[in-house]
């Protein structure tokens, strides 16, 4: 009887040890699983982030350059500005001159005009 016992204890530990692999393999195969999803949520992001890169880089072009023009257009406007400026001051400068001018063409016409009333030479 106890080699019978030693059988039956021999084939609840064989069907206990299966159990234990069958579980063993089913925790192995939930990780598998979980592994390839992360995986491929990994490359997905990973493809993300590359177009997300390269998008950031034509941005960052795209604001040199926009930043370059605007530069450009700024010195351009104060240059103008200052050309304008300059106009201004000219103008105003031939304006006096051209009104003085006037006046002494006046001036000068007024007394020779009161000369010739006069009779004076």
């Amino acid at each position: 009887m106890a080699f019978a016992g030693q059988g039956s204890t021999l084939q609840t530990h064989n069907v206990e040890l299966v159990k234990c692999i069958e579980d063993l393999r089913e925790k192995r195969e939930e990780v598998h699983r979980q592994l390839m999803e992360e995986e491929a949520e990994r490359q997905k992001l990973t493809s993300e982030l590359q177009l997300i890169q390269r998008r950031l880089n034509q941005i960052n072009e795209s604001i040199s350059r926009k930043s370059a023009t605007r530069n450009e257009y700024d010195k351009v406007v104060q240059e103008t500005e200052a050309a304008y400026m300059k106009l201004l001051e000219s103008s105003s400068t031939l304006l006096t001159v051209l009104k003085r001018e006037s006046v002494n063409i006046q001036s000068k016409t007024s007394i020779h005009s009161k000369r010739q009333v006069l009779g004076v030479a």
